[in-house]
Protein backbone atom coordinates (compact mmCIF):
# COMPACT_ATOMS: atom_id res chain seq x y z
CA UNK A 1 0.00 0.00 0.00
CA UNK A 2 1.21 3.61 -0.93
CA UNK A 3 1.23 6.32 1.90
CA UNK A 4 1.12 8.80 -0.63
CA UNK A 5 -0.10 8.06 -4.42
CA UNK A 6 0.53 11.30 -5.66
CA UNK A 7 4.36 11.66 -4.71
CA UNK A 8 4.62 8.18 -5.73
CA UNK A 9 3.21 9.20 -9.29
CA UNK A 10 5.54 12.38 -9.09
CA UNK A 11 8.29 10.07 -8.77
CA UNK A 12 8.10 7.76 -10.94
CA UNK A 13 7.70 10.83 -13.36
CA UNK A 14 11.14 12.42 -12.49
CA UNK A 15 12.97 9.21 -12.57
CA UNK A 16 11.68 8.38 -15.95
CA UNK A 17 12.38 11.59 -17.04
CA UNK A 18 15.60 11.86 -15.71
CA UNK A 19 16.24 8.56 -17.91
CA UNK A 20 14.91 10.45 -21.18
CA UNK A 21 11.98 7.55 -21.35
CA UNK A 22 9.48 8.04 -23.54
CA UNK A 23 6.83 6.65 -21.01
CA UNK A 24 5.69 5.74 -17.57
CA UNK A 25 3.59 3.60 -16.05
CA UNK A 26 1.82 3.37 -12.43
CA UNK A 27 -1.50 2.42 -11.07
CA UNK A 28 -4.26 4.30 -12.18
CA UNK A 29 -6.52 6.27 -9.56
CA UNK A 30 -9.17 9.43 -10.79
CA UNK A 31 -6.75 12.06 -8.85
CA UNK A 32 -3.64 10.64 -10.64
CA UNK A 33 -5.44 10.62 -14.04
CA UNK A 34 -6.62 14.13 -12.93
CA UNK A 35 -3.14 15.43 -12.46
CA UNK A 36 -2.28 13.95 -15.75
CA UNK A 37 -5.04 15.35 -17.62
CA UNK A 38 -4.03 19.14 -16.48
CA UNK A 39 -0.31 17.93 -17.25
CA UNK A 40 -1.37 17.31 -21.00
CA UNK A 41 -3.70 20.52 -20.91
CA UNK A 42 -0.54 22.64 -20.00
CA UNK A 43 2.02 21.21 -22.44
CA UNK A 44 4.55 18.89 -19.82
CA UNK A 45 3.34 15.98 -21.10
CA UNK A 46 2.14 14.86 -24.64
CA UNK A 47 -0.89 12.49 -23.13
CA UNK A 48 -2.13 9.47 -20.79
CA UNK A 49 -3.94 6.57 -21.40
CA UNK A 50 -5.80 4.07 -19.02
CA UNK A 51 -4.93 0.41 -19.97
CA UNK A 52 -7.25 -2.03 -18.36
CA UNK A 53 -4.88 -4.92 -16.14
CA UNK A 54 -4.90 -7.74 -13.72
CA UNK A 55 -4.89 -7.09 -10.79
CA UNK A 56 -6.38 -3.14 -12.00
CA UNK A 57 -5.82 -0.26 -14.40
CA UNK A 58 -2.57 0.89 -15.05
CA UNK A 59 -2.35 4.84 -16.19
CA UNK A 60 0.58 5.11 -18.98
CA UNK A 61 1.97 8.58 -19.15
CA UNK A 62 4.08 9.50 -22.59
CA UNK A 63 6.72 11.76 -21.07
CA UNK A 64 7.78 15.37 -23.70
CA UNK A 65 11.14 16.37 -25.08
CA UNK A 66 12.62 18.95 -27.22
CA UNK A 67 15.34 18.23 -29.58
CA UNK A 68 16.95 15.03 -30.88
CA UNK A 69 17.87 11.87 -28.27
CA UNK A 70 21.82 13.15 -27.62
CA UNK A 71 21.03 16.58 -26.87
CA UNK A 72 16.97 16.19 -25.78
CA UNK A 73 15.13 18.74 -23.39
CA UNK A 74 13.30 17.95 -20.58
CA UNK A 75 9.53 19.41 -20.75
CA UNK A 76 9.17 18.72 -17.42
CA UNK A 77 12.60 20.20 -15.70
CA UNK A 78 11.32 20.26 -11.87
CA UNK A 79 8.34 18.20 -10.30
CA UNK A 80 7.64 18.26 -6.51
CA UNK A 81 5.19 17.67 -4.22
CA UNK A 82 3.96 20.42 -1.46
CA UNK A 83 1.43 18.62 0.10
CA UNK A 84 2.14 15.84 1.89
CA UNK A 85 0.55 13.26 4.38
CA UNK A 86 2.75 15.04 7.22
CA UNK A 87 2.21 17.94 6.15
CA UNK A 88 -0.89 19.45 4.00
CA UNK A 89 -0.57 22.95 2.68
CA UNK A 90 -4.11 24.57 2.00
CA UNK A 91 -4.12 28.06 0.41
CA UNK A 92 -7.25 30.60 -0.39
CA UNK A 93 -7.68 32.11 -3.40
CA UNK A 94 -5.96 35.12 -2.72
CA UNK A 95 -2.52 33.15 -1.86
CA UNK A 96 -2.39 30.12 -4.63
CA UNK A 97 1.42 30.43 -5.66
CA UNK A 98 2.92 31.19 -8.92
CA UNK A 99 6.05 29.26 -9.43
CA UNK A 100 8.73 30.65 -11.23
CA UNK A 101 6.78 33.99 -11.16
CA UNK A 102 3.86 32.15 -13.08
CA UNK A 103 6.18 30.45 -15.60
CA UNK A 104 5.51 27.30 -14.03
CA UNK A 105 2.13 25.28 -12.72
CA UNK A 106 0.68 24.37 -9.59
CA UNK A 107 -1.99 21.65 -9.03
CA UNK A 108 -4.51 22.11 -6.28
CA UNK A 109 -7.05 19.64 -5.07
CA UNK A 110 -10.44 21.76 -4.75
CA UNK A 111 -13.91 21.67 -3.86
CA UNK A 112 -14.47 21.39 -7.84
CA UNK A 113 -11.96 18.78 -8.57
CA UNK A 114 -8.11 18.84 -9.22
CA UNK A 115 -7.46 22.25 -10.92
CA UNK A 116 -4.03 24.26 -12.48
CA UNK A 117 -3.76 27.52 -10.40
CA UNK A 118 -4.29 29.67 -12.59
CA UNK A 119 -7.56 28.22 -13.45
CA UNK A 120 -8.78 28.53 -9.18
CA UNK A 121 -7.19 31.98 -9.21
CA UNK A 122 -9.91 32.44 -11.99
CA UNK A 123 -12.40 30.79 -10.21
CA UNK A 124 -11.77 32.73 -6.70
CA UNK A 125 -11.19 29.44 -5.03
CA UNK A 126 -8.73 28.22 -2.80
CA UNK A 127 -7.78 24.04 -1.59
CA UNK A 128 -4.75 22.05 -1.16
CA UNK A 129 -1.54 22.24 -3.05
CA UNK A 130 -1.00 19.21 -4.53
CA UNK A 131 2.72 19.63 -6.61
CA UNK A 132 4.48 22.66 -8.42
CA UNK A 133 5.93 21.80 -12.19
CA UNK A 134 8.27 23.60 -13.96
Amino acid sequence: MISNPIADMLTRIRNANAKLHADVAMPHSNMKEAVAKILEQEGYILGYDVEAGNPGPTLRIRLKYRGERSRRERAIREIRVISKPSRRVYVGKDRIPKPLGGMGLCILSTSEGVLAGHEARERGIGGEVLCQVA
